[in-house]
């Protein structure tokens, strides 16, 4: 008689990183539609230079350390990385601006740190703060929205995909008559000419809540997110501790003064709020783990977000604030770890 051994785990898991990081794709592809209509084609071209960036960083690295390509690039978080990071950039951005942050985010951010499950940061905002730090100017090279009554210079198809490869345009065209503000850099620039929030909003680039266009991107990304949690893939706490963190100062401030602060709305419209709460910030690896500790990490990013559009250089502190509490998570962790039956708080029985 033959008997079988088994080895643990003994249960098969229900889903496994591939299948989660597929439906975290999928839940991305509306707001990439309404991207590419509001925004043109470019987010097209940056979606494939970073995936393709992140692809070869992946495979250059796994060959170094001696392991399989195959088996890195199976479970699709190379691709969710070029594609936060694909949003994260303007519409028109050179490829080899997207590719040092694609490659920073993969072999540096991922690899260096001994790879997926045990990178400290989150990979797409650690490769868009050295854009953001190595090619700022590039990041201020956002079009407007595709809007009928907004006096804009629209490039095709071909023009958009020459800018990507070249860097240069049209003989015909400008950066100044092709690019606009954010709403975000409308708002701090504004604020800080001293103008009232009133004529900051009568801007035509301002919409019902934040920036027109934005906030069409920003109900798709929502609509993705609330799938993740229908399918269990994200949990609730990191979502719900972003919007406490950012929409409670962010009320605060405006009841104090609301010619001088904007609304909370503008704040959850106006950026990468929506992306960040339910994309960025639940990260499964440079994310805390506790539901405590979600809920801590959650509210922690909004804080510093609000504290960075507020009071900081930059007008969105997203990546900023992401990378901060990432440094935090072994702390907040250690503090927030769930207490084992029978065990005192130091784990000791009594």
């Amino acid at each position: 008689m033959k008997f079988v051994r088994h080895e643990a785990p003994y249960v098969a898991p229900v889903a496994d990183v591939a299948s989660m990081m597929r439906q975290v794709l999928f839940a991305l592809v509306p707001a990439g539609l309404v991207h590419v209509w509001y925004f043109g084609p470019g987010f097209i071209f940056n979606l494939i230079v970073a995936s393709i960036f992140c692809i070869a960083g992946e495979v250059i690295m796994m060959r170094i350390r001696g392991r399989s390509p195959a088996k890195a690039l199976s479970d699709y978080s190379a691709l969710v990385t070029a594609a936060l990071l694909a949003f994260a950039l303007p519409s028109l951005t050179p490829w080899w601006v997207t590719a040092t942050g694609a490659l920073f985010g993969i072999v540096v951010a991922k690899h260096l740190y001994g790879g997926l499950g045990f990178n400290v940061f989150n990979p797409a905002m650690a490769g868009y703060v050295v854009i953001l730090v190595a090619f700022p100017m590039y990041l201020n090279v956002w079009v407007a929205p595709r809007m009928g009554d907004i006096d804009y210079q629209y490039l095709s198809f071909l023009q958009t995909l020459g800018y990507t490869l070249t860097g240069t345009l049209p003989d015909s065209a400008t950066i100044d008559a092709i690019s606009r503000a954010t709403p975000l850099d409308a708002m701090k620039s504004g604020l800080n000419n001293m103008r009232t929030i009133a004529e900051i909003r009568a801007l035509p680039l301002m919409g019902d809540f934040g920036g027109r266009g934005w906030e069409w991107i920003g109900n798709l990304t929502a609509v993705g997110g609330f799938w993740l949690l229908i399918r269990k893939i994200i949990r609730w706490h990191i979502p719900v501790g972003v919007g406490i963190g950012l929409l409670l100062p962010a009320t605060i401030m405006y009841l104090v003064g609301p010619d001088s602060n904007p609304g909370p709305t503008f704040h959850l419209f106006g950026g990468a709020t929506i992306l960040c709460a339910f994309f960025i910030a639940t990260d499964p690896v440079s994310a805390a783990t506790s539901p405590k500790g979600r809920l801590i990490y959650g509210i922690g990013i909004g804080i510093l977000i609000y504290a960075i559009r507020r009071w900081g250089a930059y007008a969105d502190g997203v990546a900023f604030a992401v990378l901060l509490m990432n440094m935090a998570v072994p702390a907040i962790d250690y503090l927030t770890r769930p207490h084992i039956v029978g065990h005192d708080e130091q784990g000791q029985q009594p």
